[in-house]
Parts: structure tokens; C-alpha cells; sequence
């Protein structure tokens, strides 16, 4: 499974690389919101970890802009906004699931996981289900 971790925090986005890399996950970073969407739109990713407080584009607009495109990748908003509307905010905008900053590695993967099967179980019948 390929995951691209867009975090303007330089050192948080490594060590969410070095620990997802080690649960077995393969990992691409990026630190703006136009990066992300320049590699989204040019790599296939299996999930996409995202900051909201990035520069150049901030989560909620990478999120609505690839939404708005049709793709469907699973999204795991990772914040230091940890308000209800704010999480609110990034469920109507398309999100899967959303991880307030600070976090436990250990709930980050199992997010992951979920957030990955998930994406497994509707290709494999080509249906939408709905949690």
C-alpha cells in the first residue's frame, strides 16, 4: 500500500514516514498543499494523510479540490484543530477520518488500516458501502 503524507512540520512528516514504513506501508512526503495536489494527480496513492495548516493550499482546500475532481482516495485529516467544527468541516468536505494533533502512533495505524480496508472492500464488489 502507497500513502502520500502531506504536514508542513518537516520532522513530524519523517517520522510519520519512518513509522508507517516500518507498520509496511510505502510512503511519499510532501510539506504544501500544492505539492499534494501536484502528486495526487500524477502518482497513484492508496491513502492520503493530510495536514490542514499547510501553506499554499491548506488541507480543506487540497481535500475539496480532489474531491471535486471525482477522486475518491481515502483521506486521513491529521490537525492540530481539534474543534467538532472543524472536524465537521473535513467530514463534509470528503474526509474519511480525522486524527487530532497530538495523537498515538499506535491509533494512527489502525486509522490506516481501517481507512485502507475500507477502500479494499469497495473494490473488491465494486459497490459503496456506507458505515
Amino acid at each position: 500500500m502507497r500513502l502520500l503524507i502531506a504536514d508542513d512540520e518537516v520532522n513530524l512528516a519523517k517520522a510519520l514516514q519512518a513509522v508507517l514504513e516500518d507498520a509496511g506501508y510505502n510512503c511519499d512526503v510532501c510539506f504544501d498543499g500544492n505539492s499534494a495536489i501536484r502528486l495526487i494527480s500524477q502518482e497513484i496513492y492508496d491513502g492520503l494523510i493530510l495536514d490542514i495548516m499547510m501553506p499554499e493550499k491548506n488541507g480543506y482546500e487540497v481535500l475539496s479540490l480532489i474531491r471535486k475532481q471525482k477522486n475518491d482516495i481515502p483521506v486521513l485529516l491529521l490537525s492540530a484543530l481539534n474543534e467538532v467544527d472543524d472536524k465537521v468541516t473535513g467530514f463534509d468536505l470528503g474526509a474519511n477520518d480525522y486524527l487530532s494533533k497530538p495523537f498515538s502512533t499506535k491509533e494512527l495505524i489502525a486509522r490506516v488500516k481501517v481507512m485502507l480496508k475500507e477502500n479494499v472492500i469497495d473494490d473488491i464488489y465494486n459497490i459503496k458501502i456506507f458505515y
